[in-house]
């Protein structure tokens, strides 16, 4: 019975956690399309070249060290060694404060040179911002890594998604009225970007809340706090970092376009003013890509915990199939959401951010949204596996990749070609990493029949966009207004491609129904099946 309850306990708080992860990652994508409408695309520029400060921030206190900060309290609670515990949370404690006051000493004292390098140097105060939310790291990230070595997610659910709101709150709000006081674009972000030092402050607000309200203050006698357990530190900084840095990807693909992409643009002969605006511009793709991204990730990585469950079972059959299951959902979900919003990314743009400008660029970025559900899988697959440390090589080595190829290729085709760039990138990451998987279980990893019709169906559901745009052209008249025209498109648009995408892939008979049943909302899925597939 208690292995039971245990597991309900493990999987209730694992949906919390993911509902909770799900909202701030919508809430994240949304604020930025009011905001650039709030401050244009010069301002939209500015922010998005030190968001990637604060990304990094989130990444690591999210889902980098609370992770192995409670994956090692519950191996030390299953020992009943309330002494070990204490030590643990101390070396902890003690580790990433380190780690905390020296990231902000060197992002505050350094902000001068990393604005420069940025070719801005005005964006050197919205870098010294960023920098304190880097002080709050070591508490709010102890705390949830208690909760969740307790299997208490809820407190860190509210917490995140109290930090999001917060935040979310404090860049419109002050984006809002500094506008109005028509104040400098460069202090309108900084403004913006002190939502991550009230985002982090209300987020350990909550946190110590629970904290008090849960006594978990009784694992921690003081009596026992007089060293730090030395051997904790290795063990933390390492699987830390790698857990880290693979749930970065994006940011570091975003950190590498806010350092030379300005900068190139400007030394190919393009006037600053007009290279900021392009920048802005090249920007509205991230909220469009995080947006399709959410759900992609989300479906595939439901699967994950069952991969781990089979590897532990040592079923090899089984692990296969699941790995096989979740890499073709990716595809399903990630290839949908790239070729769909492809196929209206104009009138999206339109509807979003009141013009067309810049469309062919973010058609091109929404290939990202592709390589990214399918990279994410194969991370997460491979952690499972016990090969965390190979795919966040990869992904850090990329940096410098994309970094490299921004320089050739902005030179020659402007911010199409940091999205080209990008998209390069991820590629190589991709082939590496599915490569990776391959000689691990040795065997193939798509089945050539799902390829097939998945591609197909993606394709089919991309000319049949077009098509009815090219019909609903004829009726702009009756809305009097094309950014109108443009909104009933886009929508409408979503929900013809994705019955028409859904229908065709599941009469194909790709999936049965016993692998929709593992997916929310699997169950209404099985009713486009064949008969013969239910």
């Amino acid at each position: 019975m208690k292995p039971n309850m245990h597991t309900n306990n493990w999987f209730k708080g694992a949906f919390i956690l993911t509902v909770g992860a799900l909202i701030t990652k919508v809430l994240s994508a949304v604020y930025r399309i009011p905001f650039q409408n709030i401050v244009g695309d010069t301002g939209f520029y500015i922010y998005q070249q030190v968001y990637p400060f604060y990304g990094i921030v989130a990444a690591v206190s999210t889902y980098g060290f609370p992770v192995v900060l409670s994956k090692i309290y519950m191996e030390i609670k299953l020992k009943g060694n309330k002494g070990e515990i204490a030590a643990l949370i101390k070396s902890a404690f003690f580790l990433l404060s380190c780690i905390s006051i020296f990231s902000f000493f060197l992002l505050f004292f350094c902000s001068d040179f990393l604005a420069k390098w940025m070719g801005d140097k005005e964006l050197a105060l919205l870098l010294k911002v960023i920098s304190f939310s880097f002080l709050l790291f070591p508490f709010t990230t102890t705390l949830k890594g208690i909760f969740q070595g307790e299997g208490d997610m809820l407190p860190i659910a509210v917490s995140q998604v109290g930090e999001q709101l917060i935040r979310v709150g404090t860049i419109l709000i002050a984006a809002t009225v500094l506008m109005s006081y028509h104040t400098s674009l460069y202090k309108v972000g900084a403004g913006a970007m002190f939502g991550s030092v009230t985002g982090g402050l209300i987020s350990l607000l909550l946190l110590l809340y629970y904290y008090k309200k849960r006594n978990l203050v009784l694992y921690i006698p003081f009596s026992v706090w007089d060293d730090c357990d030395k051997n904790f530190y290795k063990r933390i900084l390492f699987e830390g970092f790698t857990i880290s840095i693979s749930s970065m990807l994006l940011v570091l693909m975003q950190l590498a376009d806010s350092l030379n992409l300005y900068g190139q643009l400007v030394s190919s002969g393009i006037d600053s003013d007009a290279a900021k605006s392009l920048k802005g511009i090249y920007d509205r793709g991230q909220p469009l890509i995080q947006m399709g991204s959410i759900l992609s990730i989300s479906m595939a990585l439901t699967l994950v915990p069952f991969i781990t469950g089979e590897k532990l079972k040592n079923n090899k059959n089984e692990l296969i199939g699941k790995i096989k299951l979740s890499l073709k959902i990716g595809l399903f979900i990630g290839l949908g959401a790239t070729m769909g919003l492809c196929g209206i990314v104009k009138e999206t743009n339109i509807m979003l951010f009141e013009n067309a400008n810049g469309s062919t660029v973010l058609a091109s970025l929404t290939f990202i949204i592709f390589f990214n559900a399918i990279i994410s899988t194969c991370t997460a697959i491979l952690q499972g596996l016990g090969y965390s440390l190979y795919p966040a090589i990869i992904i850090l080595i990329s940096i410098f990749v994309k970094y490299g190829l921004n320089i050739w290729l902005i030179a020659k085709y402007g911010t199409l070609g940091a999205a080209v760039s990008s998209n390069i990138t991820l590629f190589l990451i991709m082939i590496l990493l599915v490569g990776k998987m391959m000689s691990i279980i040795k065997a193939p990893l798509f089945d050539k029949k799902s390829v097939c019709v998945i591609g197909c169906s993606s394709i089919i559901m991309f000319m049949l966009l077009k098509l009815y745009l090219y019909i609903t052209n004829f009726i702009e008249p009756i809305f009097h207004s094309i950014r109108v025209l443009a909104s009933f498109q886009a929508i409408s648009g979503v929900a013809i491609g994705g019955i028409v995408y859904l229908f065709i892939v599941m009469k194909a008979d790709i999936f049965k129904e016993q692998d929709l049943n593992l997916l929310p909302l699997g169950s209404k899925l099985s009713y486009f099946l064949p008969r013969k597939g239910r």
